[in-house]
């Protein structure tokens, strides 16, 4: 029988003895162990196996345990990796540090009693946890489970990707990938040259930013209104610019929550079709909507294959169900097929089969309710408490959907300034710097209210957030 207290003190035996031993020297045999120490096969079984493990002795199967070479033990001072600002010479990827940290802030460890309005993804407890958990149990069930996937996707989630889109869109048009970020990335890369001029909103998000730079493209921002993209100043850029691609967020856009205005969406798509460039539409919060109709994807009213559609799981699900799909028609879904190929040859089965499963059942449909109206209630609560404890703080728009709300300091205040303070307060926000692809035209914060664990924790971290404020003098 196992005992684990009998391994560890063997172990400890052992290590004293090796220490007297020079490399390459033959420990005891496993029967020599077993008499001279009164334990049990097992015990000494498991106690070379962590000596392996650890890398003080190395098994010969047929010959015996040795004492392997000693590594050299480790200094003080730090290792000199300096000669890799030469070697990486010349392929400096144009990310900044906090782009690469985690696209949307999320990355960094919050400190204990924080709460979290920083982030991109709601909090674990609106999340379907049973619901992926079974249908990761039934796809796990399936004969062909470990099975190569097809390069493009399964053929069941791609016609559930198709499906959503709608206006014609089939399965053939459909390419699924490891979520949204990994999309973007694949995208950039195929579409434009390095070099190449890319319009997106201005702000947006971060993460298109750094995987735009990472492509080697140069974001040129396109100013915003209350109702999205100015068509006519489209129109212009792509001229000024002679840029073949725009990125825009149309339906519930990061970080501001604005919605594409029903007239525009036409509009955007024809300037773009006219210029003679690609549109891409990051549907990342088509899932997210507070209640209201959500409109219809650019997407499903384009035939020509301009608008190239994102779209993906991981915010409505999971951030660990790394699935989503590119919507795309002609030439650039080949394109893309081809670096699917090279990149990473197909996105794991057993995920795409979990999704398969969750997105067939009625648990999905009534997920997606629960989380609206989640979400709505928790948008009213934060912009409500912001109202009574901040008041001179500028809120573009309670937002229809999505998990932020977008707000304007006061003169005087600067948004890493806010954000430093609110953090040594117990809040966690995002500056509004990063989703700015040239100058901020002032301080902004983005504060979310789906990641914060609870919703009676919202007004204490509006409260929290005076506090800081109040802190800078």
């Amino acid at each position: 029988m196992y005992d684990g207290s009998s391994t560890e003190a063997l172990v400890a035996i052992l290590r004293t003895e090796i220490a007297g031993l020079a490399p390459g020297d033959r420990l005891p045999s496993s029967r020599d162990l077993i008499a001279r120490h009164g334990v049990g096969p097992v015990t000494v079984s498991r106690a070379i196996a962590l000596l392996a493990a650890e890398g003080v002795v190395v098994t010969r199967p047929g010959s015996g345990t040795y004492v392997a070479t000693r590594r050299p033990a480790r200094s003080d001072e730090a290792a000199d990796t300096s000669w890799q600002a030469v070697a990486l010479a010349g392929r400096d990827l144009g990310v900044g540090a906090d782009e690469a940290d985690g696209a949307d802030g999320a990355s960094a460890p919050l400190p204990g009693g924080a709460i979290a309005l920083s982030g991109g993804y709601p909090h674990e407890n609106l999340q379907p946890t049973r619901a992926l958990g079974a249908a990761l149990a039934r796809a796990a069930r399936r004969p062909d489970a470990w099975h190569r996937a097809p390069a493009a996707g399964l053929a069941p989630l791609r016609a559930i990707f198709a499906r959503q889109v709608g206006g014609g869109a089939g399965p053939e048009d459909v390419l699924v990938t490891g979520g949204g970020q990994g999309a973007l990335s694949l995208l950039f890369r195929a579409i434009a040259a390095p070099g190449s001029p890319v319009l997106v909103e201005s702000p947006t998000y971060p993460g298109a930013l750094a995987a735009a730079r990472a492509a080697g493209l140069r974001p040129v921002p396109l100013p915003m209104d209350e109702d999205g993209i100015r068509p006519e100043l489209l129109a212009d850029a792509f001229a000024m610019t002679g840029a073949r691609l725009l990125y825009c967020q149309p339906t519930f856009q990061n970080p501001t929550g604005t919605v594409l205005a029903p007239e525009r969406r036409r509009q955007l798509v024809d300037v773009a079709r006219a210029a003679g460039a690609f549109l891409i539409e990051d549907d990342f919060a088509r899932h997210l909507g507070h209640g209201r109709p959500v409109p219809r994807p650019l997407a499903a009213d384009d035939r020509d294959g301009t608008v190239v559609h994102l779209t993906s799981l991981t915010k409505p699900a999971s951030p660990s169900l790394r699935i989503g799909a590119v919507v795309a028609r002609g030439p650039v879904m080949r394109r893309l097929q081809a670096m699917r190929r090279v990149d990473d040859f197909f996105i794991a089965r057993p995920l795409q089969e979990a999704a398969v499963e969750l997105l067939s059942t009625p648990a999905w449909d009534r997920h997606l309710r629960t989380l609206s109206g989640a979400l709505r209630d928790r948008c009213a609560v934060l912009a409500d408490a912001l109202a009574r404890e901040l008041p001179e703080w500028t809120l573009a728009r309670v937002p229809a959907g999505g998990l932020h709300l977008w707000l304007r300091l006061p003169s005087g205040l600067t948004d890493t300034a806010v954000a430093d303070a609110a953090r040594a307060h117990g809040v966690a926000v995002n500056a509004g710097r990063r989703y700015f692809p040239a100058e901020p035209p002032g301080a902004y914060l983005r504060l979310g209210f789906a990641a914060a664990a609870e919703p009676g924790d919202l007004p204490e971290a509006a409260r929290r957030l005076a506090g800081a404020v109040r802190s800078l003098g």
